[in-house]
């Protein structure tokens, strides 16, 4: 099954969704927000579409560890995620936090080292950083379950 990433901003969603094999991460869509409830609606229809069993959201913390204003914003989007699912039947769907600091920084400088302008930067970097909160969450469970096996292998 695949897993779709989130990064949850205050004007737009961007998103991003695995290969079957969980290897990589691709930029789906940009949502733009309209409201929580909408919203969340949309990223429920996408997870029944993609068939996904995990929805891997950006936590946009401070570079000192702490929650900011966006933080807090982002635990009641999952919040009401978590509940509209649960009340729809899809419970099973796990949603995990990935942090995602300094992915829209490095989403911008790979976009200008594409040559990318400037107008469609601004329409694609909340997909870019999707795009980086996916892989980063699918490259630590593919280290996670490397160091479970060589675990295995020494005992």
């Amino acid at each position: 099954m695949k897993k779709i990433a989130l990064d949850v901003g205050d004007k737009t969603i961007g998103v991003a969704l695995s290969d079957d094999l969980m290897y990589t991460a691709q930029g789906l869509m940009t949502i733009e927000r309209v409201g929580i409830r909408k919203d969340t609606g949309k990223v429920m229809d996408l997870i029944r579409e993609y068939n996904c069993d995990t929805v891997v959201v950006g936590l946009p913390k401070n570079l000192n560890g702490t929650d900011s204003i966006q933080t807090e914003k982002v635990y009641d989007f999952k919040s009401m995620l978590e509940n509209k699912m649960k009340s729809s039947g899809m419970s099973d769907i796990s949603i995990v936090y990935q942090d995602e600091r300094f992915t829209t920084l490095i989403a911008e400088k790979v976009l200008i080292e594409a040559d990318v302008s400037r107008k469609k930067r601004k329409d694609v970097i909340d997909k870019q950083a999707a795009v980086l909160i996916l892989q980063g969450y699918l490259d630590r469970q593919r280290n996670i379950k490397k160091q479970e096996e060589q675990e295995e292998q020494e005992e």
